[in-house]
């Protein structure tokens, strides 16, 4: 049976920033959308914490476990994409990972579980939309890491 298509969904997404660049997740263009980019992470599952899911979505997708995930925001998103109508509860979380943290700036990792991979893109370059950074109000939340990590 598909999915409900009037379904609210929660998602667990970890935030990484490094030297004014944040880790995210990109989807390459198809015939329903252009090149995007999502902050990695996934749904939550039943009987599992928003940190629970954050933390398993990153063994899942990259192979690396979390060695923080601290809660940074609750927001929401209502979006449509391909014709198709989507609304999220996004539990962000500040994450760290020393494999994950050590990629070279040009490092480009595969996801396991699809068709993406990560990469380091710079902040300024998501504040252009180049690629348009998912869910929406993330950027915001990388920036204020970013800022507060400088000496």
């Amino acid at each position: 049976m598909p999915p409900d298509p009037y379904r609210i969904r929660n998602i667990a997404v970890g935030i990484i920033v490094r030297d004014r660049r944040m880790l995210v997740e990109i989807y390459p263009a198809t015939a329903r959308h252009g090149v995007f980019a999502r902050v990695p992470g996934g749904g939550i599952e039943f009987g599992e914490t928003a940190r629970q899911a954050v933390q398993r979505e990153f063994v899942e997708e990259l192979g690396v476990q979390l060695s923080a995930a601290e809660p940074l925001a609750i927001s929401e998103n209502i979006f449509e994409s391909g014709g198709a109508h989507g609304h999220e509860i996004v539990h962000s979380f500040a994450v760290a990972s020393p494999e994950l943290e050590s990629l070279a700036d040009d490092a480009e990792v595969r996801v396991l579980d699809n068709h993406t991979t990560v990469r380091w893109v710079p902040l300024a370059q998501l504040r252009a939309d180049e690629p348009p950074l998912y869910p929406r109000g993330m950027l915001l939340l990388a920036e204020r890491l970013s800022e507060a990590s400088r000496p």
